[in-house]
């Protein structure tokens, strides 16, 4: 989902609330939720946990069908790699996944060499590499 998140869908945050140190993690996922306010932390229905979410300023403005603030959440899964180094994502990251080192109030973030994982072998015959951070 990460790739589809937009600037203009989270022009209206104020700041990124991180629940626990983000030093060690090469990416979090993130997404936008649906949430009842615009901040607070936000329930969590995942297997997994949160580890973040953003906070929007007073001037956000619900969704007039629903009532709503969308609002984005990061958060990872049981078989993430910082809980398996070894396991599926290992050398790759979901698709949602960005480093959390480059995230802030109305920035999607970006994937980096570190979140997605070393290049793979058709990458670096092109020479294609992403940033480091």
């Amino acid at each position: 989902m990460s790739g589809l998140i937009e600037p203009h869908q989270i022009a209206q945050e104020s700041r990124v609330v991180w629940l626990e140190d983000i030093s060690h993690l090469d990416y979090v996922r993130q997404s936008l939720e649906r949430l009842p306010s615009r901040q607070g932390r936000p329930p969590y229905h995942r297997d997994g946990r949160m580890v973040g979410y953003a906070v929007l300023g007073p001037a956000a403005r619900p969704s007039r069908a629903s009532g709503t603030f969308l609002r984005r959440v990061f958060w990872l899964l049981p078989h993430d790699r910082d809980q398996q180094p070894d396991g599926s994502y290992a050398f790759s990251s979901p698709s949602e996944a960005v480093d959390p080192r480059t995230l802030v109030p109305r920035d999607p973030g970006r994937r980096t060499q570190r979140s997605a994982g070393p290049p793979s072998a058709a990458m670096r015959e092109l020479g294609i590499l992403l940033p480091e951070s």
